[in-house]
């Protein structure tokens, strides 16, 4: 799972700390006007720091020099402390009835910390020394066996490629090596986010996180249980199908035809995807899916060619063609003559029209699928360039993956053939294998998606101890996955820490929330485009009907309560995972089918 930069919107600051106090006059009961002179002159304070920052950022990633992570660093602190000063000043609006926008403004300010340290100088800076001693040692992590030294790349390319169960064993345990020194980090570093959110008024930093979706923070935690519960057979019916072949591939010893299945065969190292694995477990005689690697070199497509078929996409929809910018500023490939950062990301650089994408393209489909997909980030960057720099961000945090996601699902092979790559679809009666390859991704993720934040909000509220972090972890693997680790794991191991977003305090919900918001988005879009037919072949290409609904909330921003952008796409203010089922509907009465007299579950 590709983890995207977006340098639009609110800035996700982690950490805030002790300023001065503010000066007695300062504290006088405020007015409705100070607040928007105060949100007035914030919002143009942040624009230009934000701008000159995004700038910066971006000749880092571009150009990887000691000169320019310097400077970038150097921003990123002025932008920090801006944000810091800003925040506290806030809260001196608590209280104030103010027009809901204002209300809404300074809710953003407030919620742009990912973690509130204490209003301590000196535990402010223990905190921030811990968050960067955690990163550091999973950025720098190894596994040795003597002289013979392997990082993550090399790891996760074994766990794809080898079939070896021995070697898989040795590699998933080699990588959770990592992670046992950070367990006291961790531990206090709870502790120190717990005490800050406090003090900014929450129950503790998962309450915190929580509150961030327009909605009661224990309610939300419900929402997520209730969509995780539509889907959840479903995955079932998948874990249970791809456990058989395993077991017919390794027998009983290696993995037995019932319980969990052994974390370490799934071709990930965390179990979280699976299709690296889908050659053993692809059916025979259920079609295969379209090459459209092939189809890309056949048409002797180059990166820039690539791309304008991504733009080509969202002109078919109604959107204004890419300003020029775009195309001389983007990174499309690796330069000959410099390190760059190759992951590939959309940037906003001044929060109108200077969009770009950095990626170093490959002509592949993955490359393919994940340009309309880093587009649709752009599209949505430009739709809410006009609202207020705070509402300039997706509705919540999963929207903006979600968008992109949606838009990948229309490249079918309908899509391909309308663009001239491809001279015939497929016919009827080939849909299983595809749509097996994409669910070994998709809905394998949906789980893993929803536990990593389930652990922490359990540990932020103490319902997790210090001495059963990692028996607590297996406990929601367990639960939710239905996996076990290859090996007996105890609490001198520290296993959540081998998953860079603990370590590096990234909230995780909002990519479970992707996994479901986009097929909704899809079957609305499908909707609005008047298809007829199975959702899984469906494409809004060339739909103006549907590039106006999705404008319409694209536009919306952060502007209001994520229900009313989901209600202006979709109809419904509810999010609803049952889309997902519509699309694979043809695979779950086939994995049905094939598990007949199977003992599935764990």
């Amino acid at each position: 799972m590709k983890q995207r930069m977006l340098c639009a919107g609110v800035l996700a600051v982690w950490l805030i700390g002790s300023v001065p106090s503010l000066a007695a006059e300062e504290m006088a009961a405020p007015t409705v006007a100070e607040a928007r002179e105060f949100l007035e002159q914030a919002e143009e304070r942040l624009r230009d720091l934000w701008i000159i920052s995004g700038r910066a950022q971006w000749i880092a990633s571009t150009y990887i020099n000691e000169d320019s992570q310097i400077l970038a660093a150097k921003m990123d602190e002025d932008v920090i402390r801006a944000v810091i000063e800003l925040a506290n000043e806030a809260a001196r609006f608590d209280g104030l009835d103010l027009p809901d926008d204002q209300a809404r403004m300074m809710k953003k300010l407030k919620l742009a910390l990912v973690l509130p340290a204490p209003n301590d100088a000196e535990l402010t800076a223990e905190l921030t020394r811990i968050k960067a001693r955690m990163e550091a040692t999973y950025g720098s992590g190894k596994y040795c066996q003597g002289d013979d030294c392997r990082d993550l790349t090399e790891l996760s390319r074994l766990m794809a490629e080898s079939r070896d169960p021995e070697a898989l064993q040795d590699a998933w345990s080699g990588w959770r090596t990592i992670s046992p020194v950070m367990r006291e980090d961790f531990a206090r570093y709870v502790e120190l986010g717990n005490q800050g959110a406090r003090e900014l008024g929450y129950d503790d930093l998962g309450n915190m996180w929580r509150s961030n979706y327009d909605m009661d923070p224990d309610a939300f935690a419900a929402e997520v249980d209730r969509l995780w519960n539509q889907v959840r057979p479903f995955y079932e019916a998948l874990h249970c199908y791809v456990r058989a072949q395993l077991n017919e591939k390794y027998g009983d010893e290696v993995q037995p035809a019932s319980g969990p299945i052994r974390a370490d065969l799934l071709g990930n190292m965390w179990a979280q995807e699976w299709g690296n694995i889908y050659p053993l477990v692809a059916p025979e005689g259920q079609g295969e899916a379209v090459d459209v690697t092939a189809l890309l070199v056949a048409a002797e497509a180059d990166e820039r060619a690539m791309v304008r078929y991504g733009e080509a996409f969202f002109s078919s929809l109604g959107f204004e063609p890419l300003p020029d910018s775009f195309w001389e500023k983007s990174q499309f490939s690796k330069p000959r003559d410099r390190e760059v950062v190759c992951h590939a990301s959309a940037w906003s650089l001044d929060f109108q029209d200077d969009l770009r994408i950095k990626m170093c393209i490959q002509i592949t489909e993955e490359e393919f699928t994940t340009i309309h997909h880093e587009l649709g980030h752009n599209y949505y960057q430009r739709a809410y360039n006009e609202q207020p720099i705070l509402f300039q961000d997706s509705a919540n945090d999963g929207f903006h993956e979600a968008v992109g996601d949606a838009i990948a699902l229309s490249v079918t092979p309908n899509y391909l053939v309308k663009i001239g790559l491809l001279d015939e679809a497929p016919q009827g009666g080939s849909e299983i294998a595809p749509l097996l390859k994409m669910a070994m991704d998709k809905i394998a993720f949906l789980p893993f998606g929803l536990l990593i934040d389930q652990w922490r909000w359990k540990v932020f509220s103490g319902e997790f101890g210090e001495d059963d972090y990692n028996a607590s972890w297996w406990e929601l693997r367990q639960k939710y996955q239905g996996i076990e680790p290859p090996v007996a794991r105890t609490e001198a191991d520290f296993d959540p820490g081998a998953k860079y977003h603990v370590p590096a305090n990234v909230p995780y919900t909002r990519y479970f929330l992707a996994r479901i918001l986009q097929f909704q988005f899809h079957r609305s879009l499908c909707d609005a485009a008047g298809y007829e037919g199975p959702l899984h072949e469906c494409s809004i290409y060339g739909s103006q009907e549907a590039g106006e609904r999705l404008h319409e909330m694209l536009a919306m921003g952060s502007s209001r309560p994520w229900p009313e952008a989901l209600d202006a796409l979709t109809g419904s203010s509810e999010m609803d995972a049952t889309a997902i089922l519509d699309y694979f509907a043809p695979l779950k009465g086939w994995l049905d089918e094939q598990n007949a007299g199977q003992s599935c579950g764990w």
